[in-house]
């Protein structure tokens, strides 16, 4: 019994060696120090093309087609109708306005005023490059009169005017019309396509705990680096934490859906 405990115990070291050598190996690839080809999975790599506009077109009839949905809280949306906007130039004032007062939003305290100066002189001075003639006057004196200030919600009032203007009318009925919304019809299409286990490589255990534990893997497609939840469901049922499963269940559905 003990000679066979002794082999059992070597098989599990010789396992861990070779999962924290794969594992070490794919992090080379994820540094940058090795060939990230050599870790890319043609087959899989294949699958993640985008597919032939008339494929994704029908997409038009099935999806949520409101601007707050497809514009502003998609990330792959936004970043399209931005770049849309960028394209047309009675609509890059407003484009720059946006990404000018996120970057305000999300700016360190010490950084605020600077940006809110560039703000006013960029966008709210008439003459200027970029003058959005479609605030209204009383939300640019506001700003003009408080931005010293360096409020939270400066600019608030013209975000709010900025979506109106490029929601109601011209530029998102345009973008509807565009390359640009046809390639979101194809990354829908594509995020619909279904991710299985066997997308990814499991290495070495990062963690154990309650309810499972935690290890690296790679998505054979890009190469890229995750760490996925393994659930054990008798541990679940038994201490009551189908709660906890659920949420992690949604976490792995976010860990597929960021490795595409």
């Amino acid at each position: 019994e003990s000679a066979t405990e002794e082999i059992r115990m070597d098989l599990g070291s010789l396992e861990t060696v070779v999962a924290n050598s794969a594992y070490i190996s794919a992090r080379g690839s994820f540094d940058g120090s090795s060939n990230v080809q050599m870790t890319r999975d043609k087959k899989y790599r294949a699958k993640l093309k985008l597919p032939h506009i008339t494929q994704s077109e029908t997409l038009k009839d099935k999806i949520d087609l409101e601007f707050e949905s497809i514009c502003v809280k998609q990330p792959i949306g936004k970043k399209l109708f931005q770049q849309y906007l960028d394209t047309v130039t009675e609509y890059q004032p407003a484009y720059e306005l946006w990404k000018a007062i996120e970057d305000y939003d999300t700016a360190e305290d010490d950084e605020r005023l600077q940006k809110a100066q560039s703000v006013v002189s960029k966008f709210l001075e008439s003459g200027a490059e970029f003058f959005c003639s479609f605030l209204e006057e009383k939300c640019v004196l506001r700003v003009k009169e408080d931005y010293v200030n360096v409020r939270e919600d400066l600019f608030k009032k013209c975000k709010e005017a900025t979506m109106i203007f490029l929601k109601g009318g011209h530029p998102f009925e345009g973008y509807k019309e565009s390359m640009y919304f046809m390639r979101f019809l194809q990354w829908k299409w594509l995020e619909a396509q279904p991710i299985g286990e066997d997308w990814f490589l499991d290495f070495r255990v990062l963690g154990k705990g309650g309810f499972g534990e935690v290890s690296a893997c790679q998505m054979k497609a890009t190469g890229k680096l995750y760490a996925c939840k393994k659930l054990d469901k008798k541990r679940l049922k038994k201490r009551k934490g189908n709660q906890v499963r659920s949420s992690c269940v949604k976490s792995r559905t976010l860990l597929y859906q960021r490795a595409k």
